[in-house]
C-alpha cells in the first residue's frame, strides 16, 4: 500500500468530521441560528443520556463474546495505558505552559483519552480493503478488524466515562470554587455606597477591611487545620466512599451501556434472544442501533456549534496548543510501539499482526469527541475545547497516516 494510498485512507473520516463540523458551525451563525447555545446544550443532554449508550451496547453486544475478552485480554491493559501515558504527558504539558485553571483537565484530557469510537471503525476497514495490505484476506481481515475495533471502542467508552468524565468534573469543580472565591474577593473590596454614609464611614471602613482580612485569615487558618483532620477518619469510611465515587461514574449512562453490553455479549442465553436476525427480541436491538446511528452526526454538529463560540473567545495558548499536539502524535505513538514491541515479545499477544496494529494505532487517534459532551455538561473550558479539536484532528489526518505507514511496515 503506497503512502498517497494510505494518506486518502487516513484523511477521509477526517474530512467526514471536518466537513459535518462546518456545518454544525453554519447553524450555529447568528445568520441560520438553528444551533444557537441553548439547543445545543440540549442536543448534548440527548446525546449523553440517550445516543451514546446506545451506541456502545449495541457494538459491543453484537461482536464481543466471553472467549473474545479472555483471549483479548491485552487490550484491555493497553487502552488503559494509553489513558496513564496521555495522562501524565498531559500532565507535563500543564505543568510546561500552565494554563489557566479552568483548561488544565481539558488539556489532560485531549492528550490521555483518544477517539476509540468512529475513527478506527472506518480507517480499519478501509485498509482491509486495499490491496497489498499486510494483513490478509479483504473479508476476514474487515471482519475480524471490525470485531478488534468495537472492542476497543467499548473499552474506551469505559474509561472516558469514568477517568476523563472525572477529570472534566473535578475540573469544572475546582474553577466554579475558584470563581466563587475571586468574586467574593471583589465584593469585599467594592467602596461603601451607602446613601446615608458620613464622614465616619471611612473610619469604619478600615475596621471592617480588618476585619474581613481576619475572617479570610481565619478561614484559610480553618481549613488548613480542618484539611488534616481528615486524616483521622476511619480507613473503612475512606474505602466506602471511594466505593460509593466508583459507583457514582459507573453508573453514567454510557458507562452503564458498556456494562450491560458486555453481561449480554457474555452471555450466549441473552445474546440469543436480543442480538442476531433470528432473535425473539431484535426489535430491542434494532431500535437500539437506530437510536446508536444518531450520535456521532450529532455529536460533530455540536462540536462545530461550539467551534464558532471557540475561534471569538478562546485563550488558549499556542505553546499549549503545540504542546498538546506533539505529546498527542509524537510522544504517544513513539512509546505505544515500545508497549506493543514488548508485550509481543512476551507472548502476551495473539499472533494476528492486525491485532497488533489496532493495539498501535490507539496511541495515534486524536482526541475522542465525548470530551466536547462533557465540556458542555459541566459548562467549562468548551470555546478550549472546540479549538483544540480544530486543530488535532487537522494534524491528525497527516499523523494518522505517516504512523499507519510505519506501524504497517513493523509488521509486514
Amino acid at each position: 500500500m503506497g503512502f498517497w494510498t494510505l494518506l486518502e485512507v487516513a484523511c477521509m473520516p477526517i474530512f467526514q468530521v471536518l466537513i459535518i463540523s462546518v456545518l454544525g458551525a453554519l447553524m450555529a451563525t447568528e445568520y441560520w441560528n438553528l444551533l444557537p447555545s441553548g439547543a445545543r446544550r440540549s442536543m448534548n443532554k440527548v446525546v449523553f443520556v440517550v445516543f451514546t449508550p446506545s451506541l456502545v451496547f449495541a457494538n459491543v453486544a453484537k461482536t464481543i463474546t466471553f472467549g473474545d475478552i479472555v483471549s483479548w485480554w491485552f487490550m484491555i491493559v493497553n487502552v488503559a495505558l494509553t489513558f496513564v501515558v496521555g495522562g501524565i504527558l498531559g500532565w507535563i504539558v500543564v505543568k510546561i505552559f500552565k494554563p489557566k485553571p479552568y483548561q488544565e483537565g481539558v488539556i489532560i484530557a485531549a492528550v490521555s483519552s483518544a477517539n476509540l469510537g468512529n475513527l478506527p471503525l472506518i480507517l480499519v476497514p478501509a485498509i482491509c480493503n486495499e490491496d497489498g495490505n499486510p494483513f490478509g484476506n479483504h473479508s476476514v481481515c474487515s471482519t475480524i478488524g471490525l470485531s478488534y475495533v468495537s472492542f476497543s471502542m467499548a473499552l474506551g467508552g469505559f474509561f472516558i466515562w469514568t477517568y476523563t468524565y472525572q477529570l472534566i468534573r473535578t475540573s469544572s469543580i475546582r474553577w466554579k470554587k475558584l470563581q466563587a472565591a475571586e468574586e467574593a474577593q471583589e465584593a469585599a473590596k467594592r467602596p461603601n455606597t451607602d446613601l446615608d454614609a458620613n464622614g465616619d464611614t471611612h473610619l469604619l471602613k478600615g475596621e471592617d477591611e480588618e476585619q474581613g482580612a481576619i475572617v479570610v485569615s481565619e478561614t484559610s487558618v480553618n481549613q488548613a487545620i480542618v484539611a488534616p483532620d481528615e486524616s483521622n477518619v476511619p480507613f473503612s469510611h475512606k474505602v466506602l466512599a471511594f466505593v460509593r465515587q466508583i459507583l457514582h461514574e459507573l453508573l453514567a449512562p454510557p458507562t452503564l451501556a458498556a456494562v450491560v453490553g458486555f453481561v449480554v455479549g457474555a452471555i450466549p442465553f441473552l445474546k440469543k434472544i436480543i442480538i442476531g436476525d433470528d432473535a425473539p427480541l431484535r426489535a430491542i436491538e434494532d431500535s437500539i442501533t437506530q437510536l446508536g446511528n444518531g450520535t456521532i452526526p450529532c455529536i460533530t454538529l455540536i462540536l462545530g456549534g461550539n467551534l464558532i463560540q471557540g475561534l471569538r473567545k478562546s485563550t488558549i495558548k499556542v505553546p499549549a496548543l503545540l504542546g498538546v499536539i506533539v505529546a498527542k502524535y509524537v510522544v504517544m505513538p513513539a512509546i505505544g510501539i515500545l508497549i506493543v514491541r514488548a508485550a509481543d515479545k512476551l507472548g502476551f499477544l495473539p499472533s494476528d499482526p492486525l491485532f497488533h496494529f489496532v493495539l498501535m494505532i490507539q496511541f495515534t487517534l486524536p482526541p475522542a469527541m465525548n470530551i466536547g459532551t462533557m465540556t458542555q455538561l459541566f459548562d467549562v473550558a468548551e470555546a478550549e475545547c472546540s479549538v483544540l479539536f480544530l486543530w488535532t484532528y487537522l494534524v491528525a489526518a497527516l499523523a494518522l497516516t505517516i504512523w499507519s505507514t510505519i506501524f504497517m511496515w513493523i509488521l509486514s
